[in-house]
């Protein structure tokens, strides 16, 4: 099973943008989550077609089992 942390942005066309982290730690809390996605949005570091991130728009976790058919 793998595991991602997706963070959803708005831009200025005001489109999601989702960065995705590949196997976060589990033990992260909602708040640690907001606190970083604010920092990301603060640094100004990232941008999108549609223009500079402004907002925080959510984040989930997305657990996937994948099951592998020898043919």
């Amino acid at each position: 099973m793998s595991m991602v942390l997706e963070l959803q942005f708005l831009n200025e066309a005001n489109k999601t943008v989702t960065f995705s982290v590949d196997e976060p730690k589990e033990t992260l809390t909602d708040n640690e989550v907001l606190i970083a996605m604010q920092q990301i949005l603060a640094s100004g570091a990232f941008t999108s077609t549609g223009g500079n991130l402004t907002a925080v728009k959510g984040a989930r976790f997305v657990e996937r089992t994948i099951r592998e058919i020898n043919a």
